[in-house]
């Protein structure tokens, strides 16, 4: 039967609302919240920066009981983050034979932490993922997935050699410096203490080259945060696969030397690497200078002078200060779940949706509010699916766009060893 003007107008109205029926916008709270709650169920959904104490997986840290840390597996499974990384933090000093070799031990303790965990604590579970089929594979399983990560390629000091035994031992990504520079690439931050200058390098170090390759060779990602920006323009140029930021947000909302500048950001996306957008506080909205003197002496009186000293605290401590630092908020109120998404917005509109993705630093200073430990990770998938990212965009930002570039530095590594 032929259609008749006045059927094509019905036709046409109907499926309009069937489309704008199903925007954001037109649904309730209650419709929202129902959808999000079955996207991030249906989602992989990884953190790519989660610190751990020297004595994690003892009982006096134990990860299997929910407790005053940001992440433990009740509250990744409360939350439903079904993957972290956990890092092998070691704070830079100065650059010695005895403190090389004290960076290496302090490495260790954290690795074997991790597999204390993973191997024998609660081996039912969470497991340690080598590869990014390992993670699609253990989650599928139904357990959690742990992945390892090292932040501040000082835990190698000049040994090369070291770099194959942490990968052995499950490393797959380095942050190549941290808070002050190493034989390996200037810092955003150096250390005046340690007798830094603005740059040692002017930004990847001639060794830093040959652990950019090393890296290559043996399939572990290049990690650029902490990193000088002439460190991380340099790295991503030489590294033959994509690298990431594993927790870094955008400079341009918020000028911090920590952040990723729109230069940066769009030489990410040349390399075809990922920034994890991190929903550190400071790195997410500048706090008033008022908020800032008062944090800072609240920090010193716990003998903190950087964020390393945060790290160093006890469980009893960190609880303390982290109770001190939101009295702050009730008169300078802090970043919150939209002030951090607002920069995954601003990263996927200049470089595109598969170059962005999502991690904390919680337990090192990071959590904002609204996602402010691992059980309010649901909050960050319902705040993408408010402003219309859709099942598959949320997905990529959670999990697939890291599992992409994870699977292409194995791709990168495999081609190294089969032409050595």
């Amino acid at each position: 039967m032929p259609r008749t003007p006045l059927t094509l107008l019905l036709l046409l109205l109907v499926t309009l609302a069937a489309c704008t029926g199903d925007r954001p916008e037109t649904l309730s709270d209650e419709e929202l919240e129902a959808r999000a709650r079955g996207i991030h169920e249906r989602l992989l959904t990884i953190d790519t920066h989660d610190d751990i104490p020297p004595n994690f997986a003892t009982p006096e840290v134990d990860p299997g009981v929910r407790g005053d840390r940001q992440v433990d597996l009740p509250k990744m499974r409360e939350g439903g983050l079904d993957a972290a990384f956990f890092i092998v933090y070691v704070g830079q000093t100065e650059r010695t034979l005895e403190n090389y070799a004290r960076a290496k031990e302090q490495a260790m303790v954290k690795f074997n932490a991790i597999h204390r965990m993973t191997d024998e604590m609660y081996p039912d579970q969470i497991e340690l993922a080598y590869t990014a089929d390992d993670v699609e594979r253990i989650h599928e399983s139904g357990k959690l997935v742990a992945l390892i990560g090292i932040e501040n390629g000082y835990v190698i000091g000049k040994d090369l050699a070291l770099l194959e035994r942490y990968h052995e031992l499950g490393a797959r990504y380095i942050t190549l410096a941290h808070g002050g520079h190493n034989d390996i690439a200037d810092s955003s931050t150096p250390r005046e203490n340690l007798g830094d200058g603005d740059t040692e390098h002017d930004g990847i170090s001639a060794f830093g080259e040959t652990v950019i390759a090393e890296m290559n060779r043996l399939g572990i990602m290049v990690d650029v945060s902490h990193i000088s920006k002439d460190a991380s323009l340099d790295a991503m140029r030489l590294s033959r696969a994509p690298v990431i930021a594993s927790h870094s947000s955008t400079r341009a909302l918020c000028d911090h030397p920590r952040n990723m500048d729109d230069e940066q950001l769009q030489a990410l996306k040349e390399n075809g690497g990922v920034m994890q957008t991190v929903a550190l506080g400071t790195y997410v909205k500048a706090a008033p200078p008022e908020k800032i003197a008062a944090r800072d002496s609240i920090m010193a009186t716990f003998g903190i002078e950087n964020r390393g000293g945060f790290r160093a605290l006890s469980d009893e401590d960190r609880t303390a200060l982290r109770a001190q630092l939101s009295t702050l908020d009730e008169t300078w109120p802090g970043p919150n779940v939209k002030d951090f998404v607002d920069h995954i917005d601003y990263a996927v509109e200049l470089i595109g949706i598969d170059h962005v993705g999502i991690s904390s630093d919680f337990d090192g200073g990071g959590g904002v509010d609204g996602w402010d430990d691992a059980s309010e990770s649901f909050n960050v998938t319902l705040e993408l699916v408010r402003r219309g990212y859709t099942e598959e965009e949320i997905a990529q930002l959670w999990g697939t766009n890291l599992l992409r570039v994870l699977r292409e530095v194995e791709r990168v590594a495999a081609e190294m060893q089969a032409s050595s």
